[in-house]
């Protein structure tokens, strides 16, 4: 139980670093994408004057399709706890950032964050802790700097088990949170 304790404020150090750290760009996203739009368009140019451009061409941005980009497919989307634990540990950390930014990039995606566990314990119990671990990613994520309007957080408990089985292995795959892009 010690242990627990002990995490939380750790972690919750480590977000808040993460996010003052990123904080600290003089750059808001609204001039990157600005510079980015004049880039593309001072290298159409220069191609069109038949000025060689280094072997960088630009890129344009159409925003209708950034809005409708998915997040990577090599982004896992599950966070894995401990036996009895809602504690995120530092092994999620990328993976929270990642998806962070992704959010951050377009205020209107939202998540849904279903917290899983194992088949140990009883139907309130696990659903209880479903919730907590799916409340953990949701205040990672909002430290992080999504919106907390971008996130919900639901537990399913023991109800959707990712495998089946009674193995350490088998039941640590069940013990999840899953964000759930819709």
């Amino acid at each position: 139980m010690l242990k627990k304790k002990s995490a939380l404020p750790l972690m919750a150090l480590l977000c808040l670093s993460l996010v003052l750290g990123g904080c600290a760009s003089g750059i808001s996203l609204d001039e990157s994408n600005a510079a980015n739009a004049a880039n593309a368009a001072n290298a159409g140019a220069a191609n069109a004057a038949g000025v060689d451009n280094k072997g960088v061409a630009g890129v344009e941005i159409n925003a209708s399709e950034s809005k409708a980009q998915q997040p990577p497919a090599s982004l896992s989307r599950l966070v894995y706890f401990a036996f009895d634990s809602f504690a995120i540990t530092d092994e999620f950390t990328p993976l929270l950032a990642a998806h962070a930014r992704f959010l951050s990039a377009d205020r209107a995606r939202v998540v849904t964050v279903e917290g899983h566990t194992d088949e140990r314990g009883g139907r309130e119990y696990n659903l209880a802790l479903g919730q907590q671990r799916a409340e953990a990613v949701r205040r990672a994520l909002a430290l992080l700097g999504v919106q907390e309007s971008q996130i919900e957080a639901v537990s399913f408990g023991k109800e959707k088990p990712a495998a089946v089985g009674g193995d350490e292995a088998t039941l640590s795959l069940n013990r999840r949170a899953l964000i759930n892009y819709r």
